[in-house]
């Protein structure tokens, strides 16, 4: 199997926060390029890959498109005081390990990249009853370096700011970076999309690297609606073990993927993966949702007359923190799997579908 870790390493060493995902965009496209027979961008800046099934009649040809979300959760400036930039939070962040992060400004202004570090005011400086526990969000603020006058020139209130984090290479075949959620998902597309090159497939493959999960699922909606699939898959990251964080809601790194179950998840399809996955010896473990996904799925089963979808989730641990952290095989073994469910799908695979 070819190795990843290159291209996964590139991809969460650079930022595209949701909604200004070019800078990943530009090395998701670059490598799936010589992958797939067409490639494109979405009016929201999603890209679309398509892999060509081998069915003779091309119009009614089915597809299958497996969505992973590129964009990245973030913070954005909201006002400066003294030199010091005070921010939002774009998408869900974990604020309790925010101290002591670096970070990178993207200052309009000026068009500059500045390097930052996230800061706590001294305990006795914040508002009675908030100097114990975790610092809110709110009171944290980012330090650049710069004299006051410097800032107020080059930063302007909007401007986007990205984890700048370096990408670690853990013991026991681990990872740990920001935007793992869900740029691992990406690179086990991309392993799935080579693993393509030497099987054969009858259904039609549509790669897709989603924008704005994190806010709107806006690239998984826009992107369904135009492409019209016959059937979806979104693969994402889920809540790994840890300390703490033991329950069934989570899932041990290193021991394969999940299958999500639950009212965004067709029972077919789910069936089908289990079958697949026992087949080609991928541990797997059955994922309750018993509500919403959480993922492009929730999006992608509801667009147009409804696209029966499933969920695939690698486990990770930190979910939305600069140092999330997952397991390599994990991402390999998601990515075999969803080539051999492709290559498993026969021409009159709708024709067995039903909701029993």
């Amino acid at each position: 199997m070819t190795d990843i870790l290159p291209f996964l390493k590139s991809i969460i060493s650079v930022a595209g926060l949701s909604g200004h995902e070019t800078p990943v965009a530009n090395l998701i496209e670059e490598k799936w390029t010589p992958l797939v027979d067409e490639i494109s961008r979405s009016r929201l800046g999603s890209i679309h890959g398509l892999k060509k099934g081998s069915a003779s009649d091309k119009a009614s040809r089915p597809s299958v498109l497996i969505a992973t979300h590129m964009d990245a959760i973030g913070l954005m400036v909201t006002r400066i005081v003294d030199g010091f930039i005070y921010v939002t939070n774009i998408g869900g962040i974990d604020s309790r390990v925010l101290p002591g992060t670096p970070v990178t400004v993207h200052a309009t202004k000026s068009g500059e990249e500045l390097y930052g570090v996230i800061a706590m005011p001294p305990a006795n400086l914040l508002p009675e009853g908030q100097s114990s526990g975790a610092v809110a969000l709110k009171y944290l603020m980012i330090d650049t370096g710069l004299a006051p006058g410097e800032v107020s020139k080059r930063v302007h209130i909007g401007d986007r700011v990205a984890f700048n984090t370096e990408p670690v290479e853990m013991s026991g075949g681990c990872v740990s970076g920001h935007t793992l959620d869900n740029r691992g998902s990406v690179a086990a597309l991309t392993i799935c999309l080579e693993e393509l090159k030497s099987k054969s497939h009858v259904w039609d493959v549509w790669a897709l690297a989603s924008a704005q999960e994190e806010v709107s699922f806006g690239g998984a909606f826009t992107s369904t609606h135009q492409l019209r699939p016959t059937i979806a898959v979104a693969v994402d990251m889920t809540f790994g073990k840890g300390t703490g964080s033991n329950g069934y809601k989570t899932f041990s790194i290193g021991k394969g993927v999940t299958l999500g179950i639950g009212p965004s998840v067709h029972p077919f399809l789910h069936k089908r993966f289990k079958e697949v996955a026992e087949r080609v010896e991928i541990p797997v473990k059955d994922e309750a949702m018993p509500e919403y996904s959480s993922t492009d799925a929730d999006a992608m089963q509801l667009t147009a007359e409804g696209i029966p979808t499933m969920v695939v989730s690698i486990p990770q641990r930190y979910m939305h923190t600069p140092v999330e952290l997952v397991a390599l095989k994990d991402i390999q073994r998601a990515g075999r799997l969803l080539a051999e469910f492709v290559a498993s799908l026969e021409a009159d695979f709708m024709n067995k579908i039903a909701w029993d």
